[in-house]
């Protein structure tokens, strides 16, 4: 998700046509997450560190309002963190199953609700909720929220023809029509590849898996878009673009156009994928949950606020395969 939020904003900042960005800034779904939170906010001017929550939704009923408590869920949180400098996007993943305190509302003190799984946010008051969650738990501030409906990605991926996607293990879908993914590499449609990041029951790892998978994907559909045959094909080009806005909701002071100057220079290569330091799942109350790791949490966040994260990237290096 957001790995192609990027990509879209290196090929509009890249192809110099502000008419045509402009076009594609209006194309996108608004909606005020802010207005609870301290009486709303001023937009932040794009120069400098930015941090953008992005929310990979799922909906039932996809005319249902982000603003307010619905039919919506998170099946994936990220906060961007973009440096001061914009040549590298730093992407904390936080499960969504991370144990959190949520508030009773946007506008009241962290402390003042409950502790819940931290997709639940999303359902309990939408997209607001959903920043004044994160907020607490990280200390972070939130500058602009985009939240990218997966099922709109379907449409993202048959604009590109399709991805490759690595089956590691051939499992049998839980939703109809049950469709069989056979282990080895896998031409995906729009369709097909929704289908198979919904999958985690199958694999012994869970939502880590489904999560994994969603990160796979969105690497498939970064890596295809750029590609020559996209990127010299207009009529591909223009494809996808358009169907990545129809996809999304930003907030009102999002500007398309801006960012996509001030990060015309950013590629896939200058992203570091980070999942915010946990101790794993365990059951409260009955149900399962993913428990932070609150020190080691707080250190990460705290960098990410002073604009230091390639510091603590740095020091707290892992190995490939667990970079998420």
């Amino acid at each position: 998700m957001a790995g192609v939020v990027v990509l879209v904003l290196a090929l509009i900042g890249g192809t110099g046509a502000w008419f045509y960005a402009r076009s594609l800034d209006n194309n996108l779904a608004r909606t005020d997450p802010f207005s609870e939170i301290t009486g709303g906010r001023p937009a932040k001017a794009v120069n400098g560190a930015l941090n953008i929550l992005l929310v990979g939704t799922d909906s039932r009923d996809p005319d249902a309002p982000m603003d307010q408590a619905g039919e919506w869920r998170a099946d994936t949180i990220i906060v961007m963190h973009i440096p001061a400098d914009h040549k590298q996007a730093y992407l904390v993943s936080i499960p969504r199953d991370l144990y959190v305190p949520i508030p009773e509302s946007a506008g009241a003190a962290c402390d003042s609700g409950q502790r819940r799984k931290i997709n639940a946010a999303f359902a309990f008051g939408g997209l607001p909720l959903a920043v004044r969650t994160v907020e607490c738990f990280t200390d972070v501030h939130i500058d602009h929220v985009m939240a990218i409906d997966f099922g709109g990605f379907k449409q993202v991926t048959d604009a590109l023809d399709g991805v490759d996607l690595e089956v590691e293990r051939t499992i049998t879908s839980i939703h109809k029509p049950y469709r069989k993914f056979t282990k080895g590499t896998n031409h995906m449609n729009g369709t097909e590849a929704l289908d198979w990041i919904r999958q985690r029951k199958q694999f012994p790892d869970g939502d880590f898996a489904r999560m994994r998978h969603q990160q796979e994907f969105l690497r498939a559909l970064m890596d295809k878009a750029a590609s020559t045959g996209t990127l010299t094909n207009p009529k591909k080009l223009n494809a996808f673009l358009r169907s990545v806005t129809d996809a999304v909701t930003v907030d009102q002071g999002f500007s398309l156009t801006d960012m996509a100057v001030q990060f015309r220079n950013l590629r896939g290569e200058n992203l570091t994928f980070v999942t915010s330091p946990h101790l794993g799942s365990d059951t409260i109350n009955g149900e399962s949950v993913v428990v932070s790791d609150r020190e080691n949490a707080l250190t990460m966040y705290r960098a990410m606020s002073a604009d230091t994260m390639a510091d603590w990237v740095r020091a707290n290096k892992k190995p490939k395969s667990d970079n998420g």
